[in-house]
Parts: structure tokens; C-alpha cells; sequence
């Protein structure tokens, strides 16, 4: 996607050889815009798989998973990183590892926001290693329910993040494939 690879030349902050700083367009700053238009690729993307739910984990995917919900005219859920007092003491859930915060965490979904047999989209920003999104998946077998694909808006190719999901069968289409940030270049392939 032309205005996200755009928007990454413009903004982006490479830190180091493997993190890219997004802040100002995803991570803590969202332009809306931009996200309107990552939200309508993915309905694109994937209207024909039929999906019935979009799925992403708080925080950073909830924009993006809000407004590929949004044109596709299905509810979104995101897994929680706490659990709060209002939440169903029944969740499905999964222990993940962060790349960027450096630390292990559990995410969880309350079991009643998702069902044996639905078809869920997963939808998030980044995809490095992987371990969000395999942490996803695992929550959408343990609910039985049917992966359709997973959209990812930014993927550093040059990480196993995305290729370890491919070779489980599963579709992923990312909107910005990074193939390299050594030198401080943020190199697309």
C-alpha cells in the first residue's frame, strides 16, 4: 500500500537494526486518514473469506481492526492484556512474549465474545516474530472457531514473524513489507 509506505519514509524512526518507531502514524499517534484507508484494504483483501469477527490484541491493532470492522460491517473484539473487573471470569487466553516491551504477558478474550464456528479475521500493526499473532491464533482454536487469514499492516520481512504463519497454511497479506532498517534505511521489498 503505496500511502503507508509513504507515510513509513515520512515518519518512521529506526531505532536499531530491527525496530522501527511508528508513533506518530500507529503506535501512539493515530492518523486517521491513513487508518481509514488500512481498514478498507483489508475489507478488500479479505470480503470474499466472509468473515463474521475481526480479532486483534490492545493496543496499537484496535484502530486498524476498528476500521477493517467497520467496512466490513462486523463487530471487532480485542484481547485484553488485563483482565479488569468487569471481565467474564470465562476467557480463552494465551501467554505471549513482547518484542518491542521486552516482556512476557497473557492476552485473553472473553469466551461468550467468541464461538465455535465463526469466521475471524485477525487484523494488527506489526508483525515481527510472530508471537501475537500465534498467541491469537491458539485463542481462536481453543474457541474452535475458523481463522480466515490475518491482515498485518506493517511486517518486518527480514524477522520470521510472518513467514512462520505462512508455512502453517494460513493467508497473510501485510500492507508494507520492511525488508531491511540496517544503516538506519528503511528498505521495502
Amino acid at each position: 500500500m503505496e500511502l503507508l509506505k509513504q507515510r513509513i519514509q515520512e515518519v518512521g524512526v529506526v531505532v536499531s537494526d530491527k525496530v522501527l518507531k511508528l508513533d506518530a502514524i500507529l503506535n501512539h499517534q493515530v492518523d486517521p486518514v491513513l487508518t481509514m484507508e488500512m481498514g478498507r484494504e483489508f475489507a478488500r483483501l479479505f470480503r470474499e473469506t466472509k468473515p463474521d469477527k475481526v480479532l486483534t490484541v490492545e493496543s496499537s491493532g484496535i484502530p486498524i481492526a476498528f476500521t477493517t470492522a467497520l467496512h466490513l460491517e462486523i463487530p471487532m473484539i480485542f484481547a485484553r492484556r488485563k483482565k479488569t473487573l468487569t471481565m467474564d471470569q470465562d476467557t480463552f487466553s494465551e501467554r505471549v512474549p513482547s518484542f518491542t516491551k521486552g516482556i512476557v504477558t497473557d492476552i485473553m478474550v472473553s469466551s461468550h465474545l467468541l464461538h465455535k464456528g465463526e469466521r475471524v479475521l485477525l487484523i494488527d500493526d506489526f508483525i515481527a516474530n510472530g508471537d501475537a499473532a500465534r498467541g491469537l491464533i491458539r485463542i481462536i482454536e481453543k474457541a474452535e472457531a475458523e481463522l480466515v487469514g490475518v491482515g498485518i499492516a506493517v511486517e518486518k520481512s527480514f524477522q520470521s514473524g510472518g513467514s512462520s504463519i505462512r508455512e502453517r497454511g494460513i493467508r497473510v497479506e501485510s500492507l508494507a513489507r520492511i525488508a531491511s532498517l540496517e544503516n538506519g534505511q528503511i528498505t521495502f521489498d
